[in-house]
């Protein structure tokens, strides 16, 4: 009897290790051809996948090429821009300040940033580190980003900056995503350490994790050994960008690194602070940054009911399929990323990709996902495609139509000398428009390498391409009164700010 008990344990001591170490049929069979295909299907040229199970690297691979000039294949340890998954270690390094009784996540920012100030005197009094860390000092998602996006403000600028803006909801109601602040709180921490937040995740992160590669700012990007290039869309075609340096907003994105490199953080993280036996951070900063702070919504997903959407210190929190859910997504100029966490079933999942037109990135951690939890697979990407390319066509028939208004050369109100001149905004400074070689270019005083050229469609409209493509194209419409321009409305690419700048003529 007793050898028949020892037997049924040692069975179902097996099945419980088949259960949770197998791998998937559709990572184990299927996964190839379908990130192939992906490459062709959202035209991205390089991706980099990995899967961290139970402390272990499942699989890892790259897929593609790093640049499509020189054809060098992507593989485990070629650096992408991580972006806003930057926003992750910010929030883990100021976390364990505060388990080291450095600092609190409840201090008051002017504490030790005694110039910190927003529009809404008291709510720049009130503002805590947390509030920074979780997105609700009442800035709409990505308000003045426009201003400090590639600008050459510096981080000390940038803050004051945010002091300007008018925020669109009252503090600490509802969930804005705001890049200056996680900069505001990286700001931070040199004041409580003495080392610059850069210098921090090194010595406190990347070197304990062994992340060799890993990169933290923007500016050592282009020297790096074994990088991709970064690819956007332009006139509906894929063409590669410079890359973009954002070190003035550091802390909020300015990260590169390898899927290699990341399984290190994400094992660390799936392990509570450990990795190689070392307690790196500690299990109870870990928890405070997936605590939650801000509600998004109700969640779920096309497929899958979920029940709830929220977001903790540089994490979004939701549940999927009964499980919790711990994520991030980065974009900056020409890469698209996830990292994604799922604490329970001590699973883990990176895609990077190297362009930022795609959802590919999101589709594909959603199928993994899928296979792990016994569900049907469902082929996100098939399903994403389906969303993004009527969206594609109808932008592409609304410029077209603009490009053939410009070809009919409509008669502006003003002779193009009358809207030249200098304006201002009280966020982002100084513009000017002037007439070069009979074009009317629109010109940043913080973004010195880019312009937008204007031409007419008629009246008192303008269509504007800005050189950086990452800015896009919109309608600027100038102002005018008495047969004099008193302003002009700017907008940008929402990728970049979804608020219009209003600019008064000096």
């Amino acid at each position: 009897m007793k050898k028949i008990f020892l037997f049924l344990l040692l069975i179902l001591s097996l099945n419980g290790f088949s259960q949770t170490d197998s791998i998937p049929s559709f990572v184990k069979d299927s996964l190839d051809s379908y990130v192939n295909r992906a490459l062709t299907d959202w035209e991205i040229p390089g991706i980099a996948v990995c899967i961290i199970k139970n402390g272990k690297v499942v699989m890892m691979k790259g897929y593609g090429v790093k640049d499509y000039d020189t054809k060098e294949k992507v593989d485990e340890n070629t650096l992408f821009m991580i972006g806003s998954n930057t926003k992750a270690f910010t929030a883990t390094s100021l976390a364990m300040l505060d388990a080291d009784k450095k600092l609190s996540l409840d201090d008051k920012v002017t504490k030790w940033i005694p110039e910190f100030k927003l529009d809404n005197t008291a709510a720049g009094e009130q503002a805590m580190i947390r509030d920074l860390l979780c997105h609700r000092i009442g800035f709409r998602t990505f308000q003045g980003d426009f201003t400090y996006w590639t600008s050459n403000l510096t981080r000390s600028e940038v803050i004051e900056k945010m002091g300007h803006i008018k925020a669109t909801y009252p503090f600490r109601t509802t969930w804005g995503y705001t890049n200056a602040a996680f900069l505001t709180a990286g700001q931070i921490i040199p004041k409580a350490t003495g080392m610059q937040w850069e210098d921090f995740i090194k010595s406190r992160i990347f070197d304990p994790l062994e992340m060799k590669s890993t990169l933290a700012l923007s500016k050592d990007f282009p020297n790096a050994p074994n990088k991709c290039s970064a690819y956007t869309k332009s006139e509906g075609k894929l063409v590669k960008i410079p890359f973009c340096y954002i070190d003035n907003l550091a802390p909020a994105g300015s990260i590169g690194s390898s899927v290699n490199d990341m399984s290190h953080w994400v094992m660390m993280l799936l392990a509570n602070g450990k990795y190689n036996g070392q307690q790196v951070v500690s299990a109870g900063a870990i928890a405070q940054t997936r605590t939650p702070q801000s509600f998004l919504g109700n969640g779920g997903t096309i497929f899958n009911e979920g029940h709830f959407a929220l977001y903790g210190l540089g994490w979004f929190l939701q549940e999927y399929c009964g499980r919790k859910i711990v994520s991030h997504t980065g974009g900056v100029n020409g890469f698209v990323t996830s990292v994604t966490l799922i604490p329970e079933e001590k699973l883990g999942i990176l895609v990077f990709t190297n362009t930022d037109q795609n959802d590919f990135y999101e589709a594909l951690k959603w199928d993994i996902m899928d296979a792990y939890f016994g569900k049907p697979y469902r082929n996100y990407s098939k399903v994403y495609l389906g969303f993004d390319k009527p969206r594609f066509d109808q932008e592409q028939k609304k410029d077209q139509a603009l490009k053939d208004s410009v070809a009919i050369h409509l008669k502006t109100e003003l002779p193009l000398q009358g809207y030249t001149g200098n304006y201002f905004n009280d966020v982002y400074g100084n513009m000017s428009v002037v007439l070069e070689n009979g074009a009317l270019k629109m010109k940043f005083s913080h973004h010195p390498d880019m312009y937008a050229l204007l031409e007419s469609i008629g009246g008192n409209r303008f269509y504007a391409t800005f050189t950086d493509p990452e800015f896009s194209k919109a309608i600027f419409p100038f102002h005018v009164e008495g047969g004099k321009v008193k302003s002009v409305t700017v907008k940008v690419a929402d990728f970049v700010e979804y608020n219009p700048y209003e600019f008064t003529k000096k």
